[in-house]
């Protein structure tokens, strides 16, 4: 980063979600908070108002751990893709471009299969927060339950498909999507795993067609 073409040797810095991509909020770095960050994997601003580091809900709980820090063309940006702990306003909301009032409106269809995987997690992680929650007792019964629960909704979900039931196919659809982000969760693997592979499989495919033409 070139910290010294900013008058203050402040950079401003973008925080988005590394699961679902939603901006989660803006703040500033100093060379010293740029640091600190990378060096315990939270992110940490400089504040302009306190004029003093700062580690992003150092009072709250909410952290923003890091996963990546790409900097833009001209080494005076940095986007910080992290994965929250929580709210990441003060507000109580998501996003600090998130107003209140919106939080009933609908997510992205990727986003919002990004949210429902990282709940997925949570229960799995903390499966007695919630004991009574299906989702625990999926994988209190394991691998094999689960296992066959996405062949049954698969099968459901062929059966829709192939007669016509426009009605009926969204929700056994999304009921197999479900569980397949449990199956894939109690595997020890996300949805990540498998958009490598579609990556790798395009990328084969797109070198494919260029060497054709």
């Amino acid at each position: 980063m070139d910290f010294a073409k900013m008058p203050d040797g402040l950079v401003p810095v973008i925080v988005q979600d590394a699961q679902t991509g939603q901006v989660l909020m803006l703040g500033y770095q100093n060379e010293e908070a740029l640091t600190k960050t990378q060096l315990e994997g939270r992110v940490t601003f400089f504040s302009r108002s306190k004029q003093r580091l700062w580690t992003k809900a150092e009072t709250r709980g909410n952290f923003l751990p890091v996963v990546r820090l790409p900097t833009d063309c001209d080494q005076d940006a940095l986007l910080i893709l992290a994965t929250p702990d929580g709210p990441t306003c003060h507000r109580g909301t998501t996003s600090c471009f998130e107003q209140p009032e919106q939080l009933a409106y609908p997510a992205p269809a990727v986003s919002f299969v990004a949210e429902l995987e990282r709940l997925v997690q949570h229960r799995h992680r903390f499966p007695d927060e919630d004991p009574n929650s299906y989702t625990a007792s999926l994988f209190r019964k394991g691998i094999p339950k689960i296992a066959q629960k996405v062949g049954e909704e698969a099968v459901e979900t062929v059966i829709d498909a192939v007669a016509g039931n426009r009605d009926g196919l969204p929700g056994e659809a999304a009921d197999l999507l479900y569980h397949l982000l449990v199956l894939l969760t109690a595997s020890g693997l996300s949805l990540e795993n498998v958009v490598d592979v579609l990556r790798q499989r395009h990328s084969t495919i797109s070198q494919g067609v260029r060497r054709e033409e």
